[in-house]
C-alpha cells in the first residue's frame, strides 16, 4: 500500500491533529496535586510505590550471564590482569567506558585501560581490526561496552588470541550471538531482568553493582585496606548516558536518572560533567533531563560524529576542572562544527525530497537518502530530522570508502526499524553487509551497489508494515488549562515534576489565544505575547522553526497552540514562557 503525503510543506506539518489523553483511573496519594495526578496516570504511574524514586527502588542485579561475568572480573582484580575496556563512540558509550574505568579502579584494579574505536577507522563495535589493536595494548581481558552483542567476528578473534571476552550491550541479538565468556544483556534470549530499557551506562553499572557485592562478600575491600566505592557517586554519569541515549524512561530508568539529577545540582559530581554543565551555560541548580539531552549529550556526541570520543572519554575520566573545561571546549568547537554539517545536509536533503518525491503529492512510507559528499558522522541526525517533518521511517547513508556506504536510520512508533532491517536481510541475503540496532534506531552497511536494491526493497517492506494512518502523525496533548494554571508556580512545578523523557514525555497542552504581539527574532524563531482571555492576561511565548512563508503575519489574530510550560531565566528573573510545539492560525 502506498501512503499518501500530508505533510509536503512547514504549515502542512505545522497542522497535525491534537489528541487529548484520556483520563486514567489511579490509586495515587491525594497530597499530590489534582493536575501532576492526571499528568502521572496517564503516563502509566498509577500506583503510589511508582513514584519512590529513591535510590532504594532500583531493581536488584538479576541478569543472565552476571554472575559468569562477576567471577571473571574476581579472577582479574585477584591476579591483576590487563583489563581493556572496549566502547562506542557516542555519549552512551563514552559514560559506559568511563564508568567501568573509575569503577573498576576504585575497586582495586591497577591496569585497566579503555579503547573506543575510531568511527572512520574502525567502524562500530568489537572488530578483529580492533582486537589487533588490544593485542598491542597487552589486553588480557576485553570488556565491551554499548556494543559487542553483533561482534561476532571481533570475539572469535580475541578468544582466538586467549583473551577472555565480558560483553556488556543492551542492543537486541540477532539470530546469532558471540560466543564470549560472559554476556550481560538484559535484551539477550533467558534474561528474565525486568528492565529492558536500560542503557549500555545502566547494563555497566549493574555489573558494578554485582561485583562490589561480591568483592564485599569475599573480604576483598579489607585485604586490600581499601573502602568499597559509593556506587551513588556514579550515578551523574549513569544519568547523563541513559538521557543522551534516548532510551525509554520506564520506572527504573527514571529512578537512576532522578538520582543522577540529584547529585549534579548538589555539586556532587565529576570534573568533567561540570565542564560541560559550565561550557553549556546552563543553571547547574536547576538542572533537568532535558538539559542532559540537549546540551551536555550533543556535546559529547559531536566528539564521536566528526573525532574520536577518546576526547570524550578522557574528559569524563579527568579529576582536573580545569583540564576538562579544555576538554570540554574543544567539544563545543565540534558541537558547532557539527551543527553546521547538518544544516547544510538537512537542507541538501529536503531539497532533494522537494525536487525528485513530493512534486507529485506523494512520498513512499519509508525514505532512503544519500549523497555523495555526507558526512558519515551525522547521517543518523539528517534521518532523525527527516524523520520529524514527514513522519515515516528513514534511513540516510554517506560514503565510508572503499566502495562501501554506512547508514543510520531512524523510526516512528509502530516500525521497529531492526525487525525490519532482519526481514530484508532475510527476504535478501547479502544485500546488506551488517546491520544492528533497535526499534527507532539502527545502522547498517551496504555497498554502493546495493543502494538501489535496498532503497527498492525497504520500501517495499514499509509498505507492508504500516497504514496511512501510522504515518499521519498527530499530536498528543494534556488538555487545555485553565488561566488561573498558566503561571510560573505550575511551570516550577512541572520542571521538577520528571524525570521527562522518551515514553514519559514532558506535560504538553493546547488552547486558543489571541496574538498581541510577534515579531521575528534570530532567521526563524517566532516571539510572540499571547493573551487566552481576550487580553486581560499576557503571556510570553515563543516558536522555533517557524514557517517563514506564514509568519510574521499581522493579519492573523488568533492561532490553536500545542506548547509546554517553561520557565525563562533572565539577569536572575525567572518568568513563565510557553515554548510552542505546533502554532495553527484560526
Amino acid at each position: 500500500m502506498s501512503a499518501t503525503n500530508n505533510t509536503t510543506t512547514d504549515s502542512a506539518r505545522s497542522r497535525l491533529p491534537i489528541r487529548r489523553r484520556e483520563t486514567v483511573p489511579h490509586q495515587l496519594p491525594g497530597d499530590l496535586s489534582p493536575i501532576l495526578q492526571r499528568l502521572y496516570a496517564s503516563r502509566g504511574l498509577v500506583r503510589p510505590e511508582q513514584l519512590n524514586l529513591q535510590a532504594g527502588a532500583l531493581l536488584k542485579p538479576g541478569f543472565k550471564g552476571m554472575a559468569e561475568a562477576v567471577v571473571l572480573l574476581e579472577q582479574a582484580l585477584a591476579e591483576q590482569r590487563s583489563i581493556l575496556i572496549v566502547g562506542d563512540f557516542d555519549c552512551d558509550g563514552a559514560t559506559s567506558s568511563a564508568l567501568m574505568v573509575h569503577g573498576l579502579r576504585a575497586m582495586g584494579a591497577q591496569r585497566v585501560n579503555y579503547l573506543v574505536p575510531n568511527r572512520f577507522d574502525y567502524g562500530y563495535g568489537l572488530s578483529p581490526q580492533v582486537v589487533e589493536e588490544a593485542i598491542t595494548l597487552g589486553a588480557e581481558l576485553l570488556i565491551t561496552v554499548d556494543n559487542g552483542i553483533s561482534s561476532i567476528a571481533g570475539v572469535a578473534a580475541a578468544r582466538a588470541v586467549g583473551m577472555q571476552v565480558i560483553v556488556t550491550d543492551h542492543h537486541l541479538p540477532g539470530e546469532e550471538i558471540p560466543d564470549a565468556d560472559a554476556i550481560v544483556n538484559p535484551n539477550q534470549h533467558g534474561c528474565d531482568f525486568p528492565s529492558k530499557n536500560l542503557a549500555g551506562v545502566g547494563v555497566a553499572f549493574y555489573l558494578l553493582l554485582a561485583l562490589r557485592a561480591a568483592l564485599t562478600e569475599h573480604g576483598w575491600f579489607g585485604k586490600l585496606g581499601i573502602t568499597a566505592p559509593n556506587m551513588g557517586e556514579y550515578l551523574d554519569l549513569v544519568a547523563l548516558g541513559t538521557v543522551a541515549d534516548v532510551v525509554a524512561l520506564d520506572e527504573n530508568n527514571r529512578v537512576l536518572v532522578h538520582q543522577g539529577l540529584q547529585r549534579m545540582r548538589a555539586g556532587r559530581l565529576r570534573p568533567g560533567i561540570q565542564a560541560l554543565i559550565d561550557i553549556s551555560g546552563r543553571n547547574q541548580q536547576r538542572l533537568v533531563a532535558t538539559d542532559l539531552g540537549f546540551a551536555l549529550g550533543p556535546r559529547l556526541n559531536a566528539v564521536g560524529r566528526l573525532d574520536d570520543m577518546s576526547m570524550g572519554v578522557a574528559c569524563l575520566l579527568s579529576n582536573n576542572l580545569d583540564e576538562a573545561r579544555k576538554l570540554a571546549s574543544m567539544m563545543d568547537e565540534l558541537n558547532r562544527e557539527r551543527k553546521a554539517i547538518e544544516a547544510s545536509m538537512q537542507h541538501e536533503a529536503l531539497a532533494s525530497l522537494t525536487q525528485v518525491r513530493i512534486s507529485d503529492g506523494e512520498l513512499p512510507s519509508g525514505l532512503v537518502l544519500h549523497q555523495d559528499d555526507w558526512h558519515q558522522g551525522v547521517v543518523g541526525l539528517v534521518a532523525s530530522r527527516i524523520k520529524e517533518r514527514y513522519f515515516r521511517p528513514v534511513i540516510a547513508f554517506a560514503e565510508a570508502g572503499d566502495d562501501e556506504l554506512k547508514g543510520s536510520g531512524r523510526s516512528i512508533p509502530g516500525v521497529h526499524l531492526r525487525d525490519l532491517l532482519e526481514t530484508i536481510n532475510s527476504r535478501h541475503p547479502g544485500l546488506i553487509t551488517k546491520f544492528g540496532g533497535h526499534a527507532m534506531a539502527a545502522g547498517l552497511s551496504l555497498t554502493k551497489a546495493a543502494l538501489a536494491p535496498f532503497k527498492a526493497a525497504f520500501e517495499q517492506v514499509v509498505d507492508e508494515w504500516v497504514s496511512p494512518e501510522l504515518l499521519a502523525g498527530e499530536i498528543l496533548s494534556d488538555g487545555e488549562l485553565a488561566v488561573n494554571e498558566l503561571s510560573l508556580e505550575l511551570a516550577e512545578q512541572l520542571r521538577f515534576a520528571g524525570p521527562w523523557g522518551q515514553a514519559f514525555p514532558e506535560p504538553l497542552f493546547d488552547g486558543e489565544f489571541r496574538i498581541v504581539q510577534q515579531r521575528l527574532v534570530g532567521e526563524k524563531h517566532l516571539k510572540l505575547v499571547l493573551s487566552p482571555d481576550e487580553g486581560r492576561t499576557v503571556i510570553d511565548a515563543i516558536a522555533f522553526n517557524v514557517d517563514l512563508s506564514v509568519w510574521p503575519n499581522a493579519a492573523i489574530r488568533q492561532v490553536q497552540l500545542a506548547y509546554k510550560l517553561d520557565v525563562n531565566e533572565w539577569r536572575g528573573k525567572r518568568q513563565l514562557q510557553l515554548m510552542v510545539e505546533q502554532l495553527a492560525p484560526l
